[in-house]
């Protein structure tokens, strides 16, 4: 069987400026008649953007309460903290206000109050066993695209790397994208939720096709097909010729930047990324520094390695970012797009020591379920090469790998 396709997303979608003002309709479409959780951080709460969002859902009668327990990493003791400020409330819906650390959290709030048991329950893949509370997403950054996405991702000292809880359960029911809040988010935010975005566009394209509906069954993220394509493509030429711009706060940028990071939410929502999120993972616990300064340092060096298998693909994608028809030229332009917003160089510069890269490497390995939807094989040794270049800097030392 050939040519077969999914894509999977909420019910509405509003994109565009001052769509925060639909905020308090849209969710009052979802849920009974209970109070609206606002969940976000506690900047936003008191920023003009959790001003705007509360503004709309009393206009539109909601009682609004606010939970601004979002910090970064969400380390699984504040997630079930939240959890447990949240059940007295009974919340008929909650909406996420922020990025994705405040997106996260409301999709774990609200598989939370909808079914019992502990958070590690439900970690890996489709262990969520039936609708949660509905969640209204309103991103505030152009990057990580979860208010579309089915994954939420969270911090556990028990676990040595970065979990995910998976399950189309988890796709909030709405998504509300204004470009206007995302104005004056800071600089380094900005630029590497950016790059993770189109992270996500590149790796969604050049994920792998199962062309066989057994191959499919069963998982939340399932390669790429023609409908991830035509979003991951469109996303990454949005992503990379704005995100300079959308770091220093052009308005026309930042709307360009958020259509792209929804677009690409969308296409590996579905589709699933690679290897350079599976590499990213024991680089980001080992640094403890941010998942896209770490995808984005990681992302040409992942797509010289898939040169020679998703050629095709990443031809397609350098003839949208600017770097002509050539997938090695599309590698080298990504990367003088990230060093040109911030991303370090290289991984010595994260402070990675070398005798590290053989661990990294096998724990990358390890997370089949980006690993596994990369077009080209990644074993241990392949890991180790790539994360070596990427230690060096060089992504001609990638040139000479062996099939």
């Amino acid at each position: 069987m050939t040519d077969i396709s999914v894509l999977r997303s909420g019910r509405t979608a509003l994109v565009g400026p001052g769509a925060v003002r639909e905020l308090g309709p849209i969710a009052a479409e979802f849920g009974g008649d209970g109070p609206t959780l606002l969940c976000t951080d506690p900047f936003l709460a008191d920023a003009f953007q959790g001003r705007r969002a509360a503004a709309s859902l009393r206009d539109a009668g909601h009682k609004v309460q606010v939970l601004s327990a979002a910090v970064a990493e969400l380390p699984r003791a504040s997630v079930e903290a939240a959890i447990e400020a949240a059940r007295p409330l009974a919340p008929a819906r909650l909406v996420a206000l922020g990025g994705g650390s405040c997106i996260d959290l409301a999709k774990l709030v609200a598989l939370g109050l909808a079914h019992d048991g502990p958070l590690d329950t439900f970690y890996g893949e489709s262990l969520v066993p039936g609708p949660t509370t509905p969640v209204i997403a309103v991103p505030t950054t152009g990057g990580t695209g979860s208010e579309v996405t089915p994954v939420a991702v969270l911090t556990d000292p028990a676990v040595e790397l970065k979990v995910g809880i998976s399950s189309t359960h988890l796709i909030p029911a709405a998504a509300i994208c204004d470009p206007d809040l995302t104005m004056g988010a800071p600089r380094a935010v900005s630029a590497y939720a950016g790059i993770d975005a189109l992270a996500h566009a590149i790796e969604a394209l050049c994920a792998v096709r199962r062309n066989d509906w057994a191959d499919v069954s069963g998982r939340v993220f399932v390669g790429a097909n023609r409908f991830t394509d035509e979003l991951a493509l469109k996303a990454a030429g949005l992503i990379a010729t704005s995100l300079p711009a959308a770091v220093d706060d052009e308005p026309a940028a930042r709307a360009r930047m958020l259509e792209g990071s929804f677009r690409a939410g969308l296409a590996f929502g579905t589709a699933g990324t690679g290897a350079a999120h599976a590499l990213q993972y024991p680089v980001g616990a080992a640094t403890k520094t941010p998942h896209g300064m770490g995808v984005g340092l990681l992302l040409p060096f992942v797509m010289r390695f898939n040169a020679d298998v998703a050629g095709g693909r990443l031809e397609q994608v350098g003839e949208v970012v600017g770097a002509g028809r050539d997938a090695r030229l599309a590698a080298e332009h990504v990367r003088r797009l990230a060093l040109a917003v911030g991303v370090p160089s290289s991984l010595r510069d994260l402070g990675v020591n070398r005798e590290q890269l053989d661990q990294m490497a096998a724990q990358a390995v390890g997370i089949t379920r980006l690993i596994d939807n990369n077009p080209r094989k990644v074993d241990v040794a392949a890991a180790r090469a790539i994360l070596g270049a990427a230690w060096e800097g060089d992504l001609s030392r990638l040139d000479t790998e062996e099939e």
